[in-house]
């Protein structure tokens, strides 16, 4: 028997570590929980985290069981936890715990063409502010002073969103809001003394703007598909955004009416009305697409 030359095989290559996206989120949310209270001691009640982290686990798990039948993947519901965790600020535990129950609640509950239309962070905490603002109030809209801090938070994070294909509406919504801090600056400076550009753009150095700029306007499950849409809605969050933070300031509006609450919380309160809006628009967009094409296809 002749000898037979064997083809040589080269050595497969060991699998590429990939870590899930579905991770991402939740590990950056933790990054910015974790630095931000060494640098800034941010919460307001540590044992309240816990308890609107807790809150979210829980709810996720039994309205998944009653509605798709299975246990869950947890990490959307310790992220809405924990951004509830930071974001809340109250003296008792109930409010964190209510605001992440809500949060859960309308991914279940407020459902269209099988998509949930409201980041449920940002929900949550529309309904907590408006159903009891005397008892619980946001993470102040302030800079940080740990400078070191806050950029590696903004580097972390965006590495994370672009990696996940969500930086343009990052940088969108940043890029207007600075714009629009410079526009306030100008048209404030007429009326109120010593605005400034900084005093307008400091927030979006804070805890606060990192949470809502890396997390509630790239939600993947509540923004719209296309690149154009997602950077379109950015600017109208932004802008809607800044007319409320205008309103706020020359119109004045008294401590606990409707309009202070919306001025005071501004960025929430547009992301309320211009994502869900979006969303709606979309989604009537399909489903006429839907009609059309099954109409050529019965012609």
């Amino acid at each position: 028997m002749g000898n037979a030359q064997v083809a040589s095989v080269p050595p497969k290559s060991a699998p590429r570590f990939r870590l899930d996206q579905r991770f991402m989120y939740p590990m950056l949310a933790t990054a910015i929980l974790v630095t931000g209270q060494i640098s800034f001691k941010f919460l307001t009640s540590p044992v309240g985290t816990i308890m609107g982290i807790i809150a979210a686990i829980v709810v996720e798990i039994v309205f998944s069981l009653i509605f798709v039948k299975k246990l869950p993947i947890l990490t959307s519901a310790y992220l809405s936890g924990v951004s509830v965790g930071i974001l809340v600020q109250a003296t008792t535990i109930w409010p964190y715990m209510f605001c992440a129950a809500v949060a859960i609640l309308s991914k279940y509950l407020i459902r269209l063409d099988g998509r949930h239309i409201w980041n449920p962070s940002n929900l949550g905490i529309v309904t907590l502010l408006l159903v009891a603002p005397a008892y619980a109030s946001t993470l102040g809209a302030q800079a940080g002073n740990n400078y070191v801090a806050v950029a590696g938070i903004w580097l972390v994070g965006c590495l994370t969103i672009n990696r996940i294909k969500r930086f343009h509406i990052c940088f969108t919504y940043a890029a207007f809001f600075l714009l629009f801090a410079a526009l306030r600056a100008v048209i404030l400076g007429h009326y109120v003394a010593n605005e400034s550009f900084m005093q307008e753009a400091a927030p979006i150095t804070g805890p606060m703007y990192q949470l809502f700029v890396f997390f509630m306007i790239t939600d993947p499950k509540t923004t719209v598909k296309s690149w154009k849409g997602q950077v379109l809605v950015a600017f109208l969050v932004a802008f809607l955004e800044n007319i409320f933070r205008i309103y706020g300031t020359l119109a004045s509006p008294p401590d606990g009416t409707l309009g202070n609450i919306v001025a005071t919380h501004a960025p929430y309160f547009a992301l309320t009305i211009m994502g869900p809006t979006a969303l709606l628009l979309e989604i009537r967009s399909n489903r006429a697409a839907k009609r059309l094409k099954l109409a050529v296809q019965h012609a």
